[in-house]
């Protein structure tokens, strides 16, 4: 049977297949958009002078935007309809290009991109907060496959995006910003295929569930985690004081309380989502970072290529989710596992690269681990809550992608400091002192830590290796070095995710094995 009819048989509606690929197209827009800015970090390094930090910040706000987008999106959508949710999303995608174009100075420069970065992923937020639950609605008796077949359209725009910069950068030494602007591409193009389209009703909404009804599985432990983050945003992203901040937290953690009856929520949501904030920092934190990485540790050139790889190794396997879960017989939970103790051997893997060859199989085994976190984390969402609707998959989009960027991309950025720092001051205490940022990074509850100044850094890595002064190889030296920690210090978050997958598979052991719930009348079935 042919992908088509498997497409039209499963579905519920006649214009499924339309649907599903401009919600492929849709996510593709925000890969591409990803892929360019992770490709030209060290264009913005160099032409303003930023830090780790500083580059971790602006792309960390490239995540958190996404979580507001499809939290508000996710909570509205089954009230105001996927479409108007659709043109707002390609309102902002048109917007970001013009803000993060006003990038024109070292004064305005961090505010604008930052800001840039921040519209950009709201609307990708937005755009997710339609795709997932009009998937998983219209394909309900097989969720893990067309949320894999769907997000499938992220790596191939990380290949597209990879790609360009490899030509456009690498080859043609073209502008950073007619890189950025060719996202814009297939934003019209899946503006046009969702154009004049009717969207079905998730379950819960066809059930005429109220709002509070549909958080109550949530609760306050899910809120909890979710107006954490939000506090740590109105903290280091917004600049508000501690008190001020966790008190914003609070006073949105007693609303969700209010509006669910006090209800405590779901453990096991609760639980699923603590391990989607964890695969937001590795999966999305990482690949934000991992072609300056991987192009800091062999070459420019090959970090792109070796991005692309990886990308296209993602692409391909998201079509096997549902021979992996039917044919070789693991549940979404046990996919998720195998993946965990997967991403984590990969990364100490990259950590030890030496050669292109030995990238390629490093990759190849961290590529395979991370393929499968978000779509099938979201399969087992909606399977398991059916009551929440769209609420509980988007709120878990945004934890993740709240995560990377509050957690993920500035966290890497501040290890990459932290351990270059390090290892210049070690090697080579004139070089640090030459080579040593004006400014300290800071990260969470770590104390503060001096990494090395983007400008003075590049220019030493322009330089013929043979004709360094010794100061430069050392600088360059201590970069390598510091990304090499960096992604062992990665290893740890996929690693914590294994031991919380292995309790939710001896958890659903216990109670016979893991199904996919439905409601029975207006009430959620039983889990």
């Amino acid at each position: 049977m042919t992908e088509d009819q498997t497409i039209s048989n499963e579905a519920i509606a006649p214009n499924a297949k339309r649907l599903l690929w401009a919600g492929f197209m849709a996510i593709l827009a925000a890969g591409v958009g990803f892929a360019i800015r992770g490709g030209i970090f060290d264009n913005w390094g160099s032409e303003f002078g930023f830090t780790g930090a500083q580059l971790g910040a602006i792309g960390g706000a490239g995540f958190t935007g996404f979580c507001f987008g499809i939290i508000i999106g996710g909570v509205v959508c089954d009230k105001i309809g996927y479409g108007k949710l659709v043109v707002v999303a390609f309102a902002l995608h048109v917007l970001s290009a013009f803000v993060t174009f006003g990038a024109t100075s070292k004064e305005n420069a961090f505010d604008m991109l930052k800001w840039g970065m921040f519209i950009f992923a709201f609307a990708n937020g937005t755009l997710e907060a339609v795709a997932n639950p009009l998937v998983a609605t219209l394909f309900p008796h097989n969720r893990t496959h067309y949320l894999n077949i769907l997000h499938a359209s992220w790596p191939a725009g990380l290949i597209i995006g990879g790609v360009l910069g490899w030509v456009l950068d690498d080859q043609m030494k073209m502008n950073w910003k007619i890189q950025l602007s060719l996202y814009l591409i297939p934003t019209v193009a899946y503006g046009i295929m969702f154009f004049g389209q009717s969207f079905p009703k998730s379950e819960a909404s066809e059930k005429g569930l109220s709002l509070g009804e549909m958080l109550k599985d949530v609760g306050i432990l899910g809120g909890l985690v979710v107006c954490g983050l939000l506090a740590l945003f109105c903290k280091d992203t917004l600049g508000l004081s501690a008190p001020i901040a966790y008190g914003i937290g609070g006073a949105l953690l007693v609303v969700v309380a209010v509006m669910t009856q006090f209800s405590m929520g779901s453990v096991l949501l609760f639980v699923l989502f603590l391990a989607h904030a964890l695969v937001g920092a590795v999966e999305l934190g990482t690949d934000g970072w991992i072609q300056n990485i991987t192009g800091n540790i062999l070459s420019s050139e090959q970090g792109k290529i070796l991005f692309v790889f990886t990308s296209a190794t993602m692409f391909a396997l998201r079509f096997c989710a549902d021979f992996i879960e039917k044919k070789i017989g693991l549940t979404p939970v046990g996919i998720l596992l195998l993946c965990a103790v997967l991403a984590c051997v990969g990364l100490n893997l990259v950590s030890g690269i030496t050669s292109f060859g030995g990238a390629l199989l490093a990759l190849t085994v961290y590529g395979i681990g991370k393929t499968f976190f978000w779509p099938t984390m979201l399969a087992v969402a909606s399977d398991r809550f059916p009551r929440t609707g769209a609420i509980a998959i988007s709120i878990m989009g945004g934890i993740g992608m709240m995560s990377a960027g509050m957690i993920g991309s500035p966290g890497l950025g501040y290890a990459k400091d932290r351990f270059a720092g390090e290892e210049l001051q070690k090697a080579n205490p004139a070089a640090y002192a030459q080579f040593k940022a004006e400014k300290p990074s800071a990260f969470l509850f770590f104390g503060e830590a001096t990494g090395l100044d983007g400008t003075k850094l590049g220019d030493a890595q322009k330089v013929e290796a043979a004709k360094r002064t010794p100061e430069q190889k050392s600088a360059a030296e201590a970069s390598i070095a510091g990304d090499r920690r960096t992604l062992v210090a990665d290893s740890a978050i996929p690693a914590m995710m294994a031991v919380l997958y292995l309790g939710i598979l001896l958890y659903f052991k216990s109670i016979g094995g893991y199904k996919a719930v439905h409601l029975d009348g207006t009430a959620a079935a039983k889990h």
